[in-house]
């Protein structure tokens, strides 16, 4: 690793324990669902390791790691239930290791989360017998045979990481199980495990006398400790101060890994621990600044901290000793790298989509991330450097574009429009989806730095092509609107025109949403805020069947707020004029009954019709002695991952 060159704070080392860090920025454990069958294989092992290579401090794996068999919600979680897993703790230790970082493992049992209908099929067991609404498992009370077992478990779970190489291990609070004993919402208990908070605590200050005794004094131990639930009748701030110094007097912990609020359900989940796009940058900090006012271990937080400017004050200000920046390292594993390059402003940005929670350990852009056994992260020079031309500047040509300057190539990029960006440019115009142009900003900035020609307002046909004479050419001419084969479609409105505000919305607007994606959403909500009547018919069951739950919740919690209606499980089949307005006619997908509208104005999404004439016309051409690739939509409609890993993965080796 390069050595620090500034007094940055996020660069000052620091030691809580045994461990000691290089760095404040680490990476909290999550469920990437790169495990195999519950074992750290290679995958698991490479992804962190990219990070450790990145420069963090620290990576903790395990996300809700298992101590026992009933405590799995059906797969994606590490087993440390049996002495199977110390094998590969050992190798993925080594990894990490010799990289300069440290690793950690977070250990839980579930409670009432885990899946009673998975594997052993064992019932699920809480406290009390309060069912969760995520969950959705009626959980069996805890004898205090159960009691003494998953404590038990939890011992030989920290042996095992121990055994394994690790530097530490923490537990969870939250929704699991020492947090649903410590919370009143969760725990009726009437016996020593129940009723005032200190006999609440009892069961976790238990598991972490049994952890300390299992692995002795110089092994990290930790808690993720709820400081703040946020709700009636949960636990509130000075109950978070009071179970962090009752930890703090019986001497079993070196640090704690502050967390607000719930995990009982989707929308909970998404606003109050994991915030998604619809939450600002950093929503709890404020309270865990207070928090840490009042507790003297080191103070680990990670919550929506997506940029090193927020990271930064943070620890300067004293709020946090580590600041856990786990989905940012998901975008950009070598931000740290970048902060000791003096290259900062070069860190790919999270936007904070959450699609990282929709598909696992899988960034929305960063094709690499989570695939780091096919998909290199770094970009190798082409032995054979020559002309690019890239037709589009939508998403996959800037990412085309930016690999395959990367690679040494001369670059241009011939787009129409007189901005770059594409559709994603449209969607950022939505105020829930704004830092979705950051994917976009990126790559223009990136293709400013390698010296790519950029001409907008430039339509390509295959001469224009031909006479830049290229040994190479990527089409990502994207596709249109398709209103399929709905009847008196020239009726309806795209929702491209109604986002660039090309088209105002009416007084009364009815949106037909056939693809789950946010476009017809962002529409609804920026209808109903301009003061329209809407009514928001879709395909699917739920609105945002096709988005991370983070975002499907958000845009549902709104749509209830602004008195958006909601219609569901209808296809679209005609519209027509009624007098001054317009029907539409549905059928229902499972009762075939015909269900009819009367509106103003109606707004159809059903993704895009792939243009794709210059690609076919150039491979027909005998003039053209190059290579073409056709990319993003101009294959199919696409989301923005798909697009992105498209063009990455073919420009990687042109």
């Amino acid at each position: 690793m390069t050595a620090p060159t500034s007094n940055d704070p996020l660069l000052s080392p620091f030691t809580f324990g045994k461990v000691h860090l290089r760095n404040r920025i680490v990476s909290t454990s999550h469920a990437s669902m790169n495990d195999d069958g519950g074992m750290p294989g290679d995958r698991y092992q490479a992804y962190h390791e990219e990070k450790a290579r990145g420069g963090l401090a620290m990576t903790m794996i395990g996300g809700s790691a298992m101590v026992s068999r009933d405590s799995s919600w059906g797969g994606g979680q590490l087993d440390f239930s049996s002495d199977r897993i110390i094998p590969y703790l050992q190798t993925l230790s080594s990894r990490v290791h010799s990289q300069g970082a440290a690793v950690m493992t977070q250990i839980s049992h579930l409670g009432r989360r885990a899946n009673a209908f998975h594997g052993d099929w064992t019932p699920v067991i809480a406290p009390s017998p309060i069912r969760e609404v995520r969950s959705r498992s009626f959980p069996r009370e805890m004898d205090r045979d159960d009691i003494d077992r998953v404590i038990a478990d939890y011992a030989s779970a920290a042996r095992r990481a121990q055994d394994g190489g690790l530097d530490g291990v923490e537990t969870l609070c939250g929704g699991h199980l020492i947090g649903q004993f410590m919370s009143p919402l969760a725990n009726q208990r009437t016996d020593a495990f129940g009723g005032s908070l200190e006999s609440r605590a009892r069961f976790g200050l238990m598991v972490h006398e049994a952890i300390r005794d299992a692995v002795g004094a110089d092994f990290a131990v930790g808690i993720r400790l709820v400081i703040d639930e946020g709700t009636p009748g949960g636990l509130t701030a000075d109950d978070g101060i009071a179970l962090a110094q009752m930890f703090e007097r019986e001497g079993l912990l070196d640090f704690f890994d502050a967390i607000y609020g719930r995990m009982d359900s989707d929308l909970i989940l998404s606003e109050d621990n994991m915030p998604g796009m619809f939450q600002p940058n950093a929503p709890y900090l404020s309270s865990v600044e207070q928090f840490r006012k009042e507790v003297t271990l080191p103070l680990i937080h990670a919550g929506g901290i997506r940029d090193t400017a927020t990271a930064r004050h943070a620890i300067r200000a004293g709020i946090v000793d580590l600041v856990g920046m786990t989905r940012a390292h998901l975008t950009d594993p070598h931000l740290v790298q970048h902060l000791l390059n003096g290259t900062e402003d070069a860190i790919r940005p999270c936007v904070g989509s959450s699609y990282c929670l929709y598909k696992k350990a899988t960034c929305i852009h960063n094709a690499a991330t989570g695939n780091e056994l096919k998909i290199p992260h770094t970009v190798t020079p082409a032995e054979t450097p020559g002309r690019v031309v890239v037709v589009g500047g939508g998403i996959a040509g800037l990412e085309a574009a930016r690999v395959a300057a990367l690679r040494g190539h001369a670059v241009v990029v011939l787009e129409a429009a007189s901005q770059l960006g594409g559709q994603l440019r449209l969607a950022a115009r939505a105020p829930e989806r704004a830092n979705m142009i950051g994917i976009v900003d990126w790559r223009i900035a990136e293709l400013t730095r390698l010296g790519v020609e950029v001409r907008t307002n430039c339509y390509a046909d295959v001469q224009d092509v031909l006479a830049e004479n290229p040994d190479m050419v990527f089409v990502a001419t994207g596709g249109l609107p398709d209103l399929g084969q709905i009847e008196g479609a020239d009726f309806c409105q795209n929702t491209w025109d109604f986002l660039s505000g090309a088209v105002p919305p009416a007084a009364e607007v009815l949106i037909h949403d056939g693809t789950g994606r946010a476009p017809a959403p962002s529409c609804a909500l920026l209808a109903r805020k301009s003061g329209s009547s809407v009514t928001f018919a879709t395909s699917d069951g739920v609105v945002g069947q096709e988005m991370p739950y983070q975002d499907g919740t958000g845009f549902r919690k709104r749509f209830a707020e602004l008195g958006v209606q909601i219609l569901g499980d209808l296809d679209l089949l005609r519209v027509e004029q009624a007098g001054a307005r317009l029907r539409a006619t549905f059928v229902h997908s499972f009762s075939g009954h015909l269900h009819t509208v009367e509106t103003d104005q109606i707004v159809v999404e059903r993704g895009t019709q792939a243009l794709n004439d210059l690609y076919h016309e150039l491979k027909a051409s005998d003039a053209f002695k190059g290579v073409a690739h056709l990319l993003g939509d101009a294959v199919a409609s696409r989301d923005v991952h798909a697009s992105i890993r498209n063009a990455y993965v073919v420009a990687l080796t042109a």
